[in-house]
């Protein structure tokens, strides 16, 4: 599994109207149970990831740390993205399939 293929997946997901991004979308997405993976930016600030983490632990929503913003925002092709909310169980579930299996190797 290369960076690239996820990454390619999450443009994927972006084109099909899976995904949500920007702080704010998200967590209140979270409250609501919208949200079935959260993905913040390896180079999120360590606040973000904490608001992120405790929001997503005390929802049960698996959170993955994957990518720069930058290539976060390619991938969607949009700006710089420092977290991603995915929408869809099926996405959700290959994209966490996808990172565990690029953290393996």
């Amino acid at each position: 599994m290369t960076k690239d293929q996820i990454f390619n997946f999450l443009g994927l997901a972006m084109r099909a109207g899976k995904i949500k991004s920007g702080e704010s979308v998200i967590l209140s997405d979270i409250k609501t149970n919208k949200i079935k993976l959260v993905i913040v930016a390896t180079d999120a600030s360590d606040n973000t990831l904490k608001v992120m983490k405790n929001k997503s632990e005390s929802n049960q929503i698996p959170l993955r740390s994957f990518g720069t913003r930058v290539e976060l925002g390619i991938a969607l092709g949009k700006g710089e993205r420092v977290n991603i909310g995915v929408t869809d169980n099926g996405f959700a579930k290959k994209l966490l399939s996808m990172i565990d299996e690029y953290r393996k190797e």
